[in-house]
């Protein structure tokens, strides 16, 4: 049997040949109506506005009077997936966080910060310049065991949850990464984000169409302003609508696209304590912060979906150890090299999150090398069994949070 050309060029995978900028532009051009989102207070730059403060006692004083309370916050909730799926793919809340719960933490953040340049620990960036700004990871996990109660009190807010629970269900989890860009910050460059943002072209295409239409729906993007945010400090720039774009994930390190963005992207100044929320497949970009005195803080968060996940522990350190011996065997004795690549892809771990990205940083792409990886270079090395136990502990250590 012989599969023709045309069966290869199927539809159902995408290439760089369907980045079309028309398609891009027609989109962006679209305008986006407040009477489409009843609950926010404006349109700001193509982007709904909530007040966040206001709907939290709106939905309140329902409960109050013996109204339906989850009616409410589900009608709401609805209107903020059209925002984030048909719509702009971006909504702003005003007043999401309390000022003060947030000085607490951009407190224990600085400390953070304070630490990570005395111990001369430099903490890259996946779209700008690493040791440009400063970037704290896993800030989730360590802002709970250096401060648990600014960590209460700041995960405690209502708006990340309803948010969250509308784009991705209950059950999710959250990640923090906090992000200064210091005056003088250049920006980043215009990206998609996690999951497929996170590959090359040639990885990005290779996963066929209906995961490019499934990734946005695993995760949500989320930044809270620390501090005042004007224009002239860089906050994130943006390209509402962008996200409609399913080829996106190829187009965005294309040229013309990178254009695209820099004629239409909209830039949206922040107060302390507001919260963006967007699709992951928004293009998108930290700006340049121009200020002469403003340390521009934000945390980013990403939060995953519950369906992200293996139904049980599979330990791939010791799996690739165990069947690393027949692998050079078969190697040897002439078993394809796509074959083995088989047989590592289901022994080892091929994904290279979560990890920790203190230790664990990109290299030569925007993400470490992979469990998978490492067993691969092994076998095409001919490494001794010793040599590939030792580097799997280490593979395994940079990615642990603590020792």
């Amino acid at each position: 049997m012989t599969i023709s050309p045309e069966r290869i060029n199927h539809p159902a995978w995408l290439s760089e040949d369907d980045c079309r900028i028309e398609e891009l532009r027609s989109l962006v051009a679209t305008e986006t109506e407040l009477d489409a989102y009843p609950h926010a207070v404006e349109i700001s730059h193509n982007v709904p506005v909530y007040d966040f403060p206001a709907l939290r006692e709106a939905m309140a004083m329902v409960s109050a009077v013996g109204g339906p309370a989850d009616a409410a916050r589900r009608a709401f909730q609805t209107e903020i997936i059209q925002a984030l799926s048909e719509g702009p793919g971006i909504v702003v809340l005003k007043g999401a966080f309390d000022a003060d719960v947030v000085d607490r933490t951009s407190a224990a953040f600085d400390a953070m910060i304070a630490e990570q340049r005395a111990s001369g620990a430099q903490a890259g960036d996946h779209f700008a310049t690493p040791g440009a700004n400063d970037r704290v990871w896993n800030a989730l996990e360590k802002l709970a065991v250096t401060d648990p109660e600014a960590f209460v009190d700041y995960y405690a807010n209502d708006a990340l949850a309803v948010i969250s629970s509308a784009w991705l269900g209950p059950a999710y989890q959250v990640t923090s990464q906090v992000n200064v860009v210091n005056p003088g910050g250049k920006a980043q460059t215009v990206h998609r984000d996690y999951h497929l943002g996170f590959l090359g072209n040639e990885a990005v295409a290779s996963y066929p169409a209906h995961v490019h239409r499934l990734s946005p729906a695993l995760t949500l993007q989320g930044a809270v302003a620390h501090c005042d945010m004007p224009v002239e400090s860089g906050p994130t720039l943006y390209l509402p609508h962008s996200q409609k774009m399913l080829a996106g994930y190829l187009a965005w390190r294309l040229p013309q696209f990178h254009d695209l963005f820099e004629a239409e992207r909209v830039q949206l100044p922040l107060a302390k304590g507001d919260a963006v929320f967007f699709n992951p497949a928004l293009f998108h970009a930290a700006g340049s912060n121009q200020s002469a005195d403003i340390r521009r803080m934000a945390n980013l968060l990403q939060v995953s979906s519950a369906f992200g996940r293996a139904m049980e522990s599979v330990d791939g350190a010791r799996t690739s150890a165990a069947i690393f011996p027949a692998l050079l065997q078969r190697r040897s004795a002439g078993l394809p090299e796509q074959a083995l690549r088989n047989a590592v892809a289901a022994a080892a771990e091929g994904y290279a999150f979560p990890t920790n990205l203190d230790l664990d940083q990109p290299v030569d792409g925007l993400a470490p090398q992979t469990q998978a990886d490492l067993v691969g270079q092994a076998v095409t090395e001919t490494w001794t069994p010793e040599r590939l136990d030792e580097a799997l502990r280490e593979h395994a250590a940079r990615r642990r949070t603590h020792g």
